[in-house]
């Protein structure tokens, strides 16, 4: 939130020199509470932590302006020319099996009060080289002081940036196995009240090019690919928890090109998720899912799944629309859709299945009145 207590007793005290009344003084109050969004993580999300600035700013252009952004942190030192709301929860060096054995997020939470958490965690472990399972175990603890302090916490976890920091040999691969992880993490401990919402922060991030220099802290572009990527699925929660953007608002919300998602409150414009026939040639099958529609739009995730005896190291799944839908965003996957005609490829980090092992990706797309299911093929290499 931002600090204008100071601000606000000089300007009383000048209304007030001047004859005005105190109550005539004080600005009209928002009808709706603001939606408390609470920053966590360490020093990429601390200071400078651009990426805040620009999903800030990103947010308010967008007509989503009954937001607060809250945490202990003042995080300021962007200048891109507007201002931002600072504060955050980011800590520089913490590591997230730390914040969750030592009890550290429980008082963070109780001071901010926060509706949603936007989580950027594990550098700092996967720096020291922690096993995967163990920072995972961090997250679920973590989860369950965020839904002890408010049962209704809608939570944006991200797969975190790709690092080659000079010195740790290990951390290229200890990111790829943790980002592998946290679907299925999330999707096991996801619920209705409390959903939990995996970002893709990894995929279209270099490490060389988009970060300062030093394989870790993002520069410009890291932040503003950072940003990029955590407005669609915020603006969508958003949407669910205060669906009527400010009066202020004099556009849609967008982003470039891709939609946000807005639910329908009509039944008949949002049929209930539905998931496919598992499909696919010998060795590999795949399940279609739509999980979240609306009048618009849609969200669908696919499972690809390794029926072989031997493990792969690639997979490619194609699909084709019958009805004009059109992808707008993806994750854990690297997509491509030309026409009706769509080809999705592993990410860096979910290739290597297992035999009976499973990945899954996911998207959001555009789509006319009818949204037929496609049959998905896949083929492990």
């Amino acid at each position: 939130m931002f600090r204008r207590t100071l601000l606000y007793a000089v300007l009383v005290a000048a209304l007030a020199a001047l004859g005005v009344g105190f109550a005539s003084a004080r600005p009209a109050q928002s009808a709706t509470a603001p939606v408390r969004i609470m920053p966590l993580g360490d020093s990429i999300t601390a200071s400078p932590g651009c990426w805040r600035a620009i999903l800030w700013h990103d947010l308010q252009t967008n007509g989503y302006t009954n937001v607060d952004f809250v945490g202990s942190v003042l995080g300021n030192g962007c200048n891109y020319g507007y201002s931002y709301d600072p504060d955050n929860e980011g800590h520089a060096g913490y590591l997230a099996t730390n914040i969750a054995n030592q009890n550290q997020l429980p008082g963070w939470l109780s001071a901010a009060r926060p509706d949603v958490v936007l989580m950027h965690l594990g550098t700092n472990d996967v720096w020291n080289n922690l096993p995967t399972n163990t920072i995972v175990a961090a997250y679920t603890k973590l989860v369950g002081q965020m839904r002890a302090g408010n049962p209704n916490m809608k939570i944006l976890v991200a797969q975190i940036l790709p690092m080659a920091p000079a010195g740790c040999g290990t951390c290229p691969s200890g990111v790829a196995a943790l980002d592998q992880a946290i679907p299925s993490w999330a999707a096991g401990l996801a619920t209705t009240q409390s959903p939990i919402v995996v970002v893709d922060q990894y995929t279209g991030f270099n490490d060389a090019t988009d970060t300062i220099g030093d394989g870790v802290h993002p520069n410009d572009t890291g932040f503003q690919k950072m940003a990029a990527r955590w407005y669609p699925p915020l603006a969508h929660v958003l949407d669910g928890l205060n669906p009527q953007p400010s009066p202020s608002a004099t556009a849609t919300p967008t982003v470039s090109a891709s939609p946000s998602p807005t639910p329908s409150n009509s039944a008949s414009a949002s049929p209930s998720p539905s998931a496919s026939t598992p499909t696919g040639g010998p060795g590999c099958t795949a399940t279609y899912q739509v999980v979240n529609q609306w009048s618009g739009g849609f969200q669908a995730t696919v499972t690809v799944t390794n029926t072989s005896a031997a493990a792969s190291s690639a997979w490619t799944a194609t699909f084709a629309f019958a009805n004009g839908q059109q992808i707008t965003q993806s994750w854990n996957t690297a997509l491509i859709q030309s026409g009706a005609a769509v080809t999705a490829h592993n990410a860096a980090y979910n290739g290597a299945l297992a035999p009976g092992a499973s990945t899954s990706f996911g998207f959001l797309a555009t789509r006319q009145t009818s949204n037929a299911q496609p049959t998905v093929a896949c083929k492990l290499s």
